[in-house]
């Protein structure tokens, strides 16, 4: 099964640091195919009804119902998800918060995806933060309360049991075998990293490492770094107070102009018009 076209990434209303909806399935819904996808927020879905599986870093994790799965910023992450009735709680979360908190020892598990299976009373806890939260950002998507709850909420997941998994399907783990490319740029965005070099972090040449980073993510690696930094500077840019070029010359664009231009290609505004819009909110 050729796997299909990664998506774009999830971009939150500027000012805004979550996104969060119910949804719920029908009786008669199909099951889901599966979707390998990464996102520049943070997820968490916190399943009611559910029966199939979450796989990240190339392992499955069994669903169940009440079980929770967490999936870090730019991750990339999967669900196959059994036909019929079905419902979760979607909560989209600006990166930097998950960040900050996972630096905490107790919160470590948030630098990496994860399924869980909190207790019964954990359940009903993380259901009120839920249903709070989901209300409070339906109402006002720039309430501060809204951090406040979503990080009683991370914390809550953090501490719950974790869902063991198995080592996923071939299609899966082909992710798993271009891994080392991504992590290097993660690890240093501002890094000019070559096809040539990309391809040997991975022990691949670089003809069949091209070939299959298209296939596996539905662009190739020059894209693919292109979209990585081009978000990572429209959160420094909504978030910091660097100057433009110090974000652009930062994560190794060529020049502030030809950073504009790509920024502009990507988002519909330079970087000036995207902060002036950041800091109206």
């Amino acid at each position: 099964m050729t796997l299909r076209p990664i998506c774009e990434p999830v971009e939150l209303p500027l000012g805004a640091s979550v996104i969060a909806e119910r949804v719920v399935s029908a009786v008669d819904a199909p099951a889901s195919g599966q979707f390998l996808h990464f996102h520049d927020v943070s997820e968490l879905v916190l399943f009611g009804r559910v029966e199939g599986a979450f796989i990240a870093d190339g392992r499955q994790h069994p669903l169940s119902d009440g079980a929770v799965a967490f999936s870090p910023s730019m991750r990339h992450h999967d669900f196959a998800l059994a036909p019929g009735r079905k419902d979760w709680a979607l909560i989209q979360i600006d990166p930097y918060i998950v960040e900050n908190l996972a630096h905490q020892p107790s919160l470590s598990r948030l630098n990496r995806p994860f399924c869980a299976m909190p207790d019964a009373t954990a359940r009903r806890r993380i259901d009120v933060l839920g249903d709070w939260l989901i209300d409070v950002a339906g109402t006002d998507p720039f309430d501060p309360l809204i951090g406040r709850i979503v990080e009683l909420l991370l914390c809550q997941i953090a501490a719950a049991p974790e869902v063991a998994g198995s080592e996923a399907t071939s299609d899966a783990t082909q992710v798993e075998r271009l891994l080392p490319a991504v992590e290097q740029l993660r690890r240093d965005p501002s890094a000019a990293i070559s096809l040539e070099n990309a391809a040997a972090s991975c022990n691949l040449s670089p003809a069949y490492f091209s070939r299959r980073f298209k296939r596996v993510f539905g662009m190739n690696f020059t894209d693919y770094a292109r979209v990585y930094r081009l978000h990572l500077a429209a959160r420094r840019i909504a978030t910091s107070g660097a100057s433009l070029s110090e974000i652009a010359y930062g994560l190794g664009f060529s020049s502030p102009s030809h950073f504009s231009a790509r920024f502009h290609e990507r988002f519909g505004m330079t970087p000036r018009q995207y902060r002036r819009t950041a800091q109206a909110r």
